[in-house]
């Protein structure tokens, strides 16, 4: 399945919606996303993963190293809407409390 990705922005956040399924072979697409959405670092990232059907440990890599990014250059990096499958992924290995994980992008940006 194909993996699509929209960016859009929403106060001061900017909001990537990911539909499909997050794999070795869409990873480093979305890898390139991210970076470019971040930018120096300093960027309010929101990942809506309320599409993503299925994300295996190399999409859980990609996000993880978006999400140091983000910290380590002073800005924000957030997941919202997670499927039940990814939930489970995140609280299985511990990234649940990693990750800030929110239900709804729109909750965070006030619309």
């Amino acid at each position: 399945m194909e993996l699509k990705i929209s960016t859009s922005t929403q106060g001061d956040h900017t909001v990537m919606s990911v539909t499909g399924e997050i794999d070795l072979y869409t990873a480093p697409g979305l890898q390139t996303e991210l970076m470019a959405a971040l930018g120096d670092g300093e960027a309010k990232l929101i990942v809506d993963m309320s599409g993503v059907e299925f994300c295996d440990s190399t999409g859980i890599n990609v996000l993880l190293a978006a999400h140091r990014f983000a910290r380590e250059h002073g800005g924000e990096f957030q997941l919202a809407g997670p499927r039940s499958a990814t939930r489970k992924v995140l609280q299985v290995t511990g990234l649940e409390s990693v990750f800030s994980v929110i239900d709804d992008p729109v909750r965070v940006t006030g619309r």
